[in-house]
């Protein structure tokens, strides 16, 4: 049998995936962060490699405010809520997004209307995995003027596919990628993805950003194998087989 066939087995469901409906992360490894109206960097505190999830995000800009959390997994609603003057009272919101899906252009995702006292919240039903900028845009004005602002309040979130995650041990050898393991070797294998893909994954309110090292897994339906001090930062080492949030993060 080979390596990826003899991986750890314990079937464990994430819990906190039904506990929280969305569970939330924030980029970890990579030095990722979230992006503030102004553009400046909003990087969460880290602790060995990872992050916390579930996160809340929000920023403000142009007079109104957006607050969201940090992930959601596909096919979940991701909610947003904020506020802008309330002369505006009336107008509608577009909430939109920005990322390799979209081909880094902002694309409308979901409306709202602006209630009397200036709130407004709206329901994104995911439908694609990745990283976003995601910010809230004034739509046409009663009069039918259009509102432009460079400084529309933006944050970041990422989408994950859930999956299901194993992870292995071979130290010393090289992988299809290159790279020689160690104990303290950060990455996943994946079967198709190139190798040097940066991939975010998420476990019970941990999360990490490593790159694809190698490939596999070939057993037990997986879907990614982990190293085995991924395995251990995500604190799935335990455990074996993991149902775990998982999304490539291309670069442009």
């Amino acid at each position: 049998m080979t390596r990826r066939a003899n991986a750890h087995l314990v079937a464990v469901l994430c819990a906190c995936c039904a506990a929280l409906g969305l569970p939330a992360l924030t980029l970890a490894a990579s030095g990722g962060s979230g992006l503030s109206s102004s553009g400046r960097s909003q990087s969460a505190g880290s602790s060995g490699g990872t992050q916390p999830g579930n996160v809340p995000v929000s920023a403000s800009g142009a007079g109104m405010s957006i607050q969201t959390r940090s992930s959601a997994f596909l096919s979940n609603g991701l909610r947003f809520s904020g506020s802008a003057p309330s002369r505006d009272a009336g107008r509608t919101v577009v909430i939109e997004r920005s990322g390799h899906e979209t081909n880094w252009a902002w694309t409308p995702t979901v409306q709202a209307r602006v209630a009397g006292n200036g709130s407004f919240s709206a329901v994104w039903q995911t439908n694609h995995i990745g990283r976003f900028a995601i910010r809230v845009v004034l739509g046409t004005a009663p009069d039918g003027g259009a509102t432009t602002s460079s400084d529309w309040p933006t944050v970041s979130v990422i989408v994950y596919r859930p999956s299901i995650a194993t992870w292995y041990a071979d130290n010393g050898s090289t992988t299809a990628c290159g790279v020689v393991l160690h104990r303290n070797t950060l990455g996943v294998a994946n079967r198709t993805l190139p190798c040097g893909t940066q991939v975010a994954l998420y476990y019970r309110g941990k999360t990490i950003t490593v790159p694809v090292i190698d490939r596999g897994p070939y057993a037990n339906h997986a879907d990614w194998d982990l190293t085995q001090a991924t395995a251990k930062l995500l604190s799935v080492y335990s455990i074996g087989v993991a149902h775990i949030g998982a999304a490539s993060l291309p670069r442009r």
